[in-house]
């Protein structure tokens, strides 16, 4: 077993580090507090590659594994989230979907322009009454021969203002159920679609995050993506590696959050020497520590298995419920080990600890994510093959 990073692995770090310290982190308190798309920081993250990390150069990718992309995003969510959520969902979701699912004729068209950072896209699944239950699909898409007219309303659609690209999740057969549903590649530009208001959130507050509707969007049907009924399938095994990305954002945050305690923690004097020094920090940043090694760990596997080929959707499941809550403690350590400077904004901590929570909610919950994980366990299904051989020989 070799945890050695390659070297191409390791630039792909160093320059997301140093990209995320140069460009990221001048006017991150601002564009969190105002609410600011980073539509110039996104741009550079295109020109540096990052927005299509896991696609093929011949669609405009990096041509990266699945480890140099939960890499970078470690990098980049350690300083700014936002433009961390906005990197996975168009790398893991839209691209990944795309280049994985979509035919010949949809990756020249949409995925070109998507990996390259030239577009910008977004994953329309969750709505007003479809959040975890995925299944329950109220936006429809009526098949009317060439095309798909499209009506509905779409919910926490990160990208969602500023994208130019739409994969929605729609119900074409209802008596059929969740094998009715298709997903369709809509641009944002057409008659019909009409994006709400930017939702005033906790945190990661310069993403963009909208409501969509379609008001009878007339989609053709070269925009399907599988075949007819495939929708909820593209959208259950995208999310697969989507987990992955979100992991690797929360694994930032609380890293970021660790560093900035540790860095604090050795400045700040209290009863004559550094607080570190005292146990009850002390303990506090082993605990850190160790569950974001952990945590880093989980995350590395399931990317391993993705790049491997294998059944990674339990190792997601686990890496995701993990990191989202190691995430959530750490931060709300580090703001502790700050005191009263950790209250306020300069510090920049009360922001990453706003920023975890949505870690533990958006591309499933952490309840969901025990759903998946304990369905794998009940099936016999494990996702490190070794441990089953062993349970067997005993």
């Amino acid at each position: 077993m070799y945890f050695e990073l390659t070297e191409e692995q390791m630039a792909v770090r160093e320059a997301a580090r140093d990209f995320a310290r140069n460009e990221l982190l001048p006017g991150v308190i601002e564009r969190d507090r105002e609410m600011k798309f980073p539509k110039e920081q996104v741009r550079k993250m295109a020109e540096m590659g990052f927005m299509g990390m896991m696609n093929s150069p011949e669609y405009g990718g990096g041509g990266m594994d699945t480890i140099s992309y939960v890499l970078a995003m470690e990098e980049i969510a350690k300083v700014d989230a936002s433009c961390a959520v906005i990197m996975s969902v168009n790398n893991s979701l839209v691209c990944w979907g795309l280049e994985k699912y979509g035919n010949e004729e949809q990756k020249q068209k949409y995925l070109t322009k998507l990996a390259s950072g030239e577009w910008l896209g977004a994953f329309c699944l969750s709505e007003p009454e479809a959040g975890s239950d995925a299944t329950s699909q109220k936006t429809t898409a009526v098949d009317m021969g060439d095309y798909y007219l499209l009506n509905g309303t779409k919910n926490w659609i990160t990208n969602g203002g500023t994208s130019n690209v739409h994969l929605v999740m729609a119900q074409t057969h209802p008596e059929k159920g969740h094998k009715g549903i298709n997903c369709l590649i809509v641009e944002t530009d057409w008659p019909g679609v009409v994006i709400g208001a930017k939702e005033d959130k906790l945190g990661i507050r310069s993403s963009d995050t909208h409501t969509i509707m379609y008001n009878d969007v007339k989609v053709p049907k070269a925009n399907r993506i599988g075949d007819d009924g495939f929708g909820f399938r593209f959208a259950m095994n995208t999310l697969n590696g989507g987990r992955i990305g979100i992991a690797a954002q929360a694994l930032g945050i609380a890293s970021g959050a660790y560093e900035l305690a540790v860095k604090y923690s050795q400045e700040r004097k209290a009863f004559g020497k550094p607080i570190a020094q005292h146990q009850a920090i002390a303990f506090k940043l082993a605990d850190m520590a160790t569950e974001i090694e952990a945590a880093r760990l989980l995350i590395m596997r399931a990317a391993w298995l993705k790049d491997q080929g294998m059944d990674y959707a339990a190792a997601s499941a686990m890496a995701k419920v993990f990191a989202s809550e190691t995430a959530m403690k750490t931060t709300i350590e580090a703001v502790q080990v700050h005191g009263g400077y950790g209250y306020v904004k300069e510090y920049h901590v009360e922001r990453l600890m706003r920023d975890a929570k949505i870690t533990q909610i958006y591309e499933g919950t952490s309840e969901i994510q025990r759903i998946v994980i304990s369905r794998n366990i009940l099936k016999g299904q494990l996702y490190i093959p070794m441990w089953k051989e062993s349970m067997q020989a005993v």
